[in-house]
């Protein structure tokens, strides 16, 4: 029987490293008070620098343990002061094991709970007085130096306390940032995924529409009907990829990974293409190019545009009762206008949520969060003789014309 090796571990929870680290911190600070203790007595002729010195060094004994159990080196702050203080020392020496304390304390406010920091409070403000009865003399020295005392740990407090707030605040605002980007990109993601598949899809229904009534009749309208349908199914198919594409553009450098490929974004140069693909739904689109042909647009603007008149063209196909549209494209210096119109019957005012029946409402919100997005304007309603006006204004920067280098 071949033999079976048992697998060990070789992790432990503390590496023996840290353990060493840890057991050296925890006998620094046991030394703390012995060496505050020992500190205020010693010197020659009793030395008040010297002993300065010492309690310095005996505080500094704590500094390893502090940020790992703040509440053991605080309590042995209080040992070692009040073990200090039973020698009536002079006063500025227990200054510094005194703001130690309330730094402590502070320290605690701001990353512990209330029912660990009051307790902390109320334990040093009560050692602090009791090393004050040793360290003043006469009755209105001490009562002053207890409410110095109180006054300072109160400061300590409240400084913890505002830090923890900060922290919170800044938490909660990285949340909502977070939650911010999260439904902006749900937003974009729902405006790409509506206005690749909605115009196709309405071609799509229609041309099978048209297939199905005439399959027997007119076959080679039905054979037409069959060909739009796969020329449009394949450019849809084509934009998903493109979106899906551009979705995962992050994973890009992920092991394993390959890319789709993509082409081009969509833009205005596409609108005769799209007004053919219109036609075959059955309304003809009259395309008007209005300004100065040769001014480059940025691509986020041509692509917004573009989708403002596909999903204007995708309501006509679908809501608008009507065989004809126009569309104008204007180029100004400032700002880019797009305007949809067409000469349907007369409709009630267009909604403005989605869901309520009367097919406009996704679309609009889209085309206005788009517009919004660019700082640009737009409206869309009925016209007062019949049919429905849809205008975007998208805000364009200085660009050079196409072909000319930018100075």
């Amino acid at each position: 029987m071949p033999a079976t090796a048992t697998p060990t571990s070789t992790t432990t929870a503390h590496p023996p490293g840290g353990r060493v680290s840890t057991i050296l911190a925890g006998c620094a600070a046991a030394a703390h008070p012995v060496v505050l203790f020992v500190s205020v007595q010693v010197g020659p002729f009793r030395s008040t620098e010297l002993r300065l010195f010492l309690s310095a060094v005996g505080v500094g004994l704590l500094l390893p343990i502090l940020r790992r159990r703040p509440e053991a080196a605080l309590g042995l702050l209080l040992v070692g002061l009040l073990a200090a203080s039973t020698t009536r020392p002079s006063a500025e020496l227990t200054y510094l094991p005194v703001l130690a304390s309330d730094a402590c304390v502070g320290w605690l406010t701001a990353h512990r709970p209330l029912r660990t920091a009051l307790p902390a409070a109320a334990a040093t403000l009560t050692a602090q007085i009791g090393s004050a009865l040793y360290t003043t003399s006469g009755q209105n020295v001490f009562v002053t130096t207890v409410v110095a005392l109180a006054l300072a740990l109160l400061t300590a407090g409240l400084l913890g306390h505002s830090s923890r707030e900060r922290r919170a605040h800044a938490a909660e605002l990285r949340a909502r940032t977070a939650a911010e980007a999260v439904t902006a990109e749900r937003l974009r993601i729902a405006r790409e995924l509506h206005d690749v598949i909605a115009h196709s899809i309405g071609v799509i229904a229609i041309q099978a529409g048209v297939g199905r009534r005439v399959i027997e009749t007119q076959p080679a309208e039905a054979r037409n009907a069959l060909a739009t349908i796969e020329t449009t199914s394949r450019e849809t198919l084509a934009g998903l990829r493109r979106t899906l594409g551009a979705l995962r553009a992050s994973a890009k450098d992920a092991p394993g990974h390959v890319p789709a490929p993509r082409g081009p974004a969509p833009g205005l140069a596409d609108l005769e293409r799209l007004a053919a693909s219109t036609a075959d739904a059955g309304v003809r689109v009259d395309v008007r190019r209005l300004g100065d042909p040769e001014r480059s647009l940025p691509p986020e603007v041509d692509l917004a545009a573009y989708r403002i008149v596909q999903e204007s063209l995708t309501n006509v196909v679908r809501h608008a009762g009507t065989r004809t549209c126009r569309v104008t494209v204007e180029r100004g210096e400032e700002a880019l206008l797009v305007e949809i119109t067409d000469d349907g019957p007369p409709t009630p005012a267009a909604p403005t949520a989605p869901g309520d029946g009367y097919g406009y409402g996704y679309g609009i919100v889209g085309m206005r969060e788009r517009a919004a997005l660019l700082g640009g304007r737009f409206s869309a309603g009925p016209r007062a003789g019949g049919g429905f006006h849809v205008t975007a204004e998208l805000p364009l920067p200085h660009s050079p014309r196409k072909g000319t280098p930018a100075p």
